[in-house]
């Protein structure tokens, strides 16, 4: 973003009667000028004005240090009679695009956070609820020979059923047909059951979207997709 500060000048005013410091037989000039900064988003002007006293015949500016008491009181005087600025603050198109955009991403922060949550999905109610005896459940099974091992592991996809809970501990029967790929669900028989249970599996994860049970050992773990 480009910044240039400009030096306008507001008017210029004789010095009949008042003695160049510098140059006694030099004549002087007062000029008053007032800043302007510009940006791509804004442009300002100065509140305030300032004088400046110059040689006239040599145009050197006389530093302030050699003012006489004469010279600051012209220069008050006539800084209070410049005229105002045009503005003091404008925004450019580019600044009012700029705010807008901003008031924009606040408005649909502020929107995010107090807009309700969209409503859950029955299927989603559903998998959140705790587990009980008769649930009856969609996804696949891996049983490891040794913990932390992968290679060799039995899998299986299907339905399961959750036959007993004993506190934190579940017993889920496998469907009596499994897969060892992944199927459909509607391709699997979810009536049948095992009558021999994983061994006690715990509750590690649940949303709306899955559900994790592991046993004690890390032997076993079942991933449930899917609620019947």
């Amino acid at each position: 973003m480009f910044f240039v500060i400009n030096k306008i000048e507001q008017a210029v005013h004789r010095t009949d009667g008042l003695h160049n410091p510098k140059n006694p037989t030099n004549p002087m000039v007062l000029g008053i000028y007032r800043t302007q900064s510009r940006t791509a988003i804004f442009n300002v002007y100065s509140k305030k004005a300032y004088g400046e006293f110059w040689d006239d015949l040599e145009r050197k500016k006389i530093t302030a240090r050699y003012w006489t008491p004469e010279m600051k009181a012209f220069a008050r005087q006539k800084v209070a009679e410049a005229p105002l600025p045009p503005f003091i603050f404008k925004l450019t198109i580019v600044g009012w695009i700029f705010v807008a955009l901003m008031i924009a991403t606040m408005g649909l922060i502020v929107y995010q956070e107090l807009k309700p949550p969209l409503p859950k999905s029955v299927e989603a109610v559903a998998m959140e609820k705790a587990p009980v005896v008769g649930d009856i459940y969609f996804g696949h099974f891996e049983k490891y020979k040794e913990k932390g091992r992968p290679i060799g592991a039995e899998i299986g996809f299907g339905w399961f059923k959750i036959i007993k809970v004993e506190g934190s501990d579940f017993y889920l029967a496998k469907s009596t047909e499994m897969s060892k790929t992944s199927k459909p669900k509607e391709q699997l028989n979810s009536g049948d059951y095992e009558t021999e249970t994983f061994p006690a599996l715990q509750l590690s994860e649940q949303t709306g979207y899955n559900i994790r049970f592991k046993s004690a050992d890390g032997l076993t773990e079942v991933y449930i997709s899917e609620k019947k």
